[in-house]
């Protein structure tokens, strides 16, 4: 049997002129566009005292109030999945995301994904919407991810993400050489035609990445990218819109490019680097029962590791 949990917000300000079911997007990221939509048409949304439909437009200011009904995950299966837990205590979890492992269990995944080792390392988890999985990481990127154990946690957890007081650091390789740091604000939304992909693109949700050098070599760039938003694949995105994409990018990285004069160690190495370059290597939050500032550090995965010798031997 699905669960009802009470959603409840305030429209802030910066939100103002936009349709509900984009206000909604906004407060309560770890719900996707579609199911709030479909809550929101089954009058699950209350904004000040009435039912409104998925396009009216607000204000700022409103008190919204959602009865979100969350979906029993009895049909997910436990699986004993190694995790690598950098922290954990009765609140939180931190793990150690390998490259290859799928979050979530989707069409094409339906078992062997990050939620369903989470339920078998801990069931109370099921209790948890997404069984307390509150941002992700694609599947081929590597890195920390938080999962909150209780429901108080989770709306910790979330409420950060939203007021944008977590602080993810990514280490990211991009083709070319960069002489400098930025920062990227452009919105983000789905690709005009093919489904799969996201876009820069004027209808799309606020995203904002900070990047800055952490290694130069001649024709690529080490960089310590900072997540402002979480939009997905919001690095990727951005850095191939500015014509830098990330290495072994299968999606946005477009044609493999070898640097003239490489060794044929190098060439080999970017060769059989199937998969983007980004790895999430810091964490930074406030832990949701005692309020303390807490930080954890991931070192960079053996094939990553690899590739940045690669380069600096040329």
């Amino acid at each position: 049997m699905n669960s009802i949990r009470l959603l409840t917000a305030e429209v802030p300000a910066d939100l103002a002129g936009l349709r509900l079911d984009q206000v909604l997007s906004e407060l309560f990221p770890d719900f996707s566009r579609s199911r709030l939509q479909s809550w929101i048409k089954n009058g699950a949304a209350v904004v000040n005292g009435e039912v409104q439909a998925p396009k009216h437009r607000l204000l700022g200011g409103e008190r919204i109030v959602m009865r979100a009904e969350l979906e029993d995950v009895a049909g997910i299966e436990s699986q004993d999945i190694p995790l690598n837990i950098v922290y954990e205590d009765d609140a939180i979890l931190i793990l150690d995301k390998p490259a290859g492992l799928v979050v979530h269990p989707a069409a094409g995944h339906r078992d062997g994904t990050l939620q369903n080792a989470l339920l078998h390392h801990c069931q109370s988890l099921a209790g948890i919407p997404r069984c307390g999985i509150v941002h992700r990481i694609d599947k081929d990127t590597s890195g920390l991810l938080m999962v909150a154990k209780t429901l108080p946690a989770h709306t910790s957890l979330v409420t950060q993400l939203q007021e944008r007081t977590v602080q993810r650091g990514y280490l990211a390789l991009v083709q070319g050489a960069l002489t400098g740091g930025g920062t990227v604000n452009l919105p983000i939304g789905r690709h005009g035609t093919d489904r799969k992909r996201f876009a820069v693109r004027e209808t799309g949700k606020p995203a904002i990445t900070h990047y800055r050098l952490a290694e130069r070599f001649p024709h690529h760039t080490l960089l310590r990218v900072k997540l402002e938003t979480g939009r997905t694949h919001q690095i990727r995105v951005h850095m191939a819109h500015i014509h830098h994409p990330l290495v072994g990018d299968p999606v946005y990285g477009g044609r493999l490019r070898l640097p003239s004069g490489a060794s044929a160690a190098l060439i080999e190495t970017l060769r059989g680097f199937k998969r983007q370059a980004l790895h999430a290597e810091t964490l930074r939050l406030e832990h949701p029962e005692t309020g303390d500032p807490c930080e954890w550090h991931s070192p960079l995965p053996a094939d990553f590791a690899a590739l940045l010798n690669a380069l600096r031997r040329g």
